[in-house]
């Protein structure tokens, strides 16, 4: 265990900069800096995390785009018609411009009665909690109480393992040369991975689980087994792993000869 811990510290060493991030959602939380307008940049670009790496690019972009220079500033301004018209004719993959018109509303109930998603998270979440799931439970239910969720966010309370969701978590809790981390109150230890095939297969690899659905009890495993690893910081490999399958001459060859070799 311990050399796989230096292999994994050296790939963190090398690939957990900034200079690694595109092409990845994440980057453009980096163009605003108002907390408000972080997490729900930040929460819009976790949503749409989901099929080719450059349509989701594309799709993000977009939306922030139409909704710059702040998010925060353009959810609580608008009324549902505005944004509706705003968004006309969107699509990407199963979303459409009422998915979308229907989450920036959502995001709009939040901030209207908790001020801000961090808020709304903590609401929910208590120190004694193991994880951060109930407060992402209870965000999704703020959320989702005016309008029907489709796929956009995945609800905690089932199987799911809420990959995108759990991305979004990382993204606002973990700080260190990538991530952001800007609610300090909840600790690292309690992040579960955001479980994609990318960090599905390498959990295989690494002896994590053997589990063949890639629902929310593997993402746990998985976790547990980064936990033997960095107990106070489970996921602080998850941006360099992921490297591997995501960005161009890095594939998932290459990470299995760094690691079983």
């Amino acid at each position: 265990m311990i050399n796989l811990k230096e292999k994994l510290d050296a790939i963190y060493l090398k690939y957990n900069r900034k200079k690694y991030i595109d092409p990845d959602p994440l980057l453009f939380l980096y163009n605003y800096h108002d907390k408000k307008d972080i997490e729900i940049a930040g929460f819009i670009a976790a949503c749409f995390a989901y099929g080719r790496v450059s349509q989701i690019m594309k799709a993000i972009g977009h939306i922030l785009d139409k909704m710059n220079p702040s998010p925060f500033e353009y959810i609580t301004t608008r009324t549902k018609k505005d944004i509706a018209y705003d968004f006309q004719g969107f699509r990407y993959r199963f979303a459409n411009e009422v998915h979308l018109t229907d989450l920036l509303w959502g995001i709009r109930n939040v901030l209207n009665l908790f001020s801000s998603l961090e808020n709304c998270f903590y609401s929910g979440w208590s120190a004694k909690d193991s994880t951060l799931i109930p407060g992402l439970t209870f965000l999704y239910d703020q959320i989702k109480q005016n309008w029907i969720p489709g796929h956009l966010i995945a609800d905690p309370q089932k199987q799911s393992a809420c990959k995108r969701s759990h991305l979004f978590l990382r993204w606002m809790v973990r700080k260190d040369n990538v991530d952001p981390g800007i609610w300090e109150k909840a600790k690292f230890s309690r992040l579960i991975v955001p479980l994609d095939t990318h960090m599905y297969r390498t959990g295989v690899m690494l002896g994590f689980t053997k589990r063949k659905s890639q629902d929310i009890k593997t993402a746990i495993e998985i976790t547990e087994g980064f936990k033997k690893i960095s107990k106070k910081d489970p996921v602080k490999y998850d941006f360099c792993l992921t490297r591997f399958g995501i960005r161009k001459g890095l594939d998932m060859d290459n990470l299995s000869q760094i690691i079983l070799n």
